[in-house]
C-alpha cells in the first residue's frame, strides 16, 4: 500500500507526462471537471517568491484574471486548463509584478505545444 505522499509523488510523475512540465513545477492543481468529454483542469501559481524577484523585498499580491487554454487531447477528452497566475507586490516600490510566462501560443487560446503539434501535422 502506498503512503499519502508516495501517492501523491506518483500522481505528479503521470502529470508530468500529460501536461506541460511548466505547469508542473510552478503551478499547484487545485481542481478538476469531467463533462462528457471535456476534462477541465484547474491550476494556480505556486506561494513560493519567483527566483528573478530575489533581490526584492516581494509579497504575494492576489491573482490576475484566470485564463482558459485548450491543451492536447487525453483519451478522446477536450482537455482546457484553467490558470490563475499570481501578482507579486514589490515592498519598496510599491509596483506590482509577475512572472513573465509563455503559457498561450500568439494569436490563439492554447498552449504552445498544441499549437506547435497542431501546425505541424497541418503542413
Amino acid at each position: 500500500m502506498f503512503s499519502k505522499q508516495e501517492a501523491l509523488d506518483s500522481y505528479i510523475e503521470l502529470l508530468k507526462l500529460l501536461l506541460p512540465e511548466l505547469l508542473i513545477t510552478h503551478f499547484d492543481l487545485n481542481s478538476h471537471q469531467t463533462d462528457k468529454d471535456v476534462l477541465h483542469l484547474h491550476f494556480q501559481e505556486k506561494p513560493a517568491i519567483p527566483k528573478e524577484f530575489s533581490s526584492k523585498q516581494v509579497i504575494a499580491h492576489g491573482f490576475h484574471k484566470e485564463i482558459s487554454i485548450q491543451d492536447f487531447p487525453v483519451r478522446g477528452k477536450k482537455v482546457f486548463l484553467h490558470i490563475k497566475r499570481r501578482r507579486w507586490l514589490d515592498k519598496q516600490s510599491k509596483q506590482v509584478i509577475q512572472r513573465d510566462w509563455n503559457l498561450v501560443a500568439q494569436g490563439t487560446r492554447m498552449t504552445t505545444e498544441f499549437a506547435a503539434f497542431l501546425k505541424e501535422i497541418s503542413q
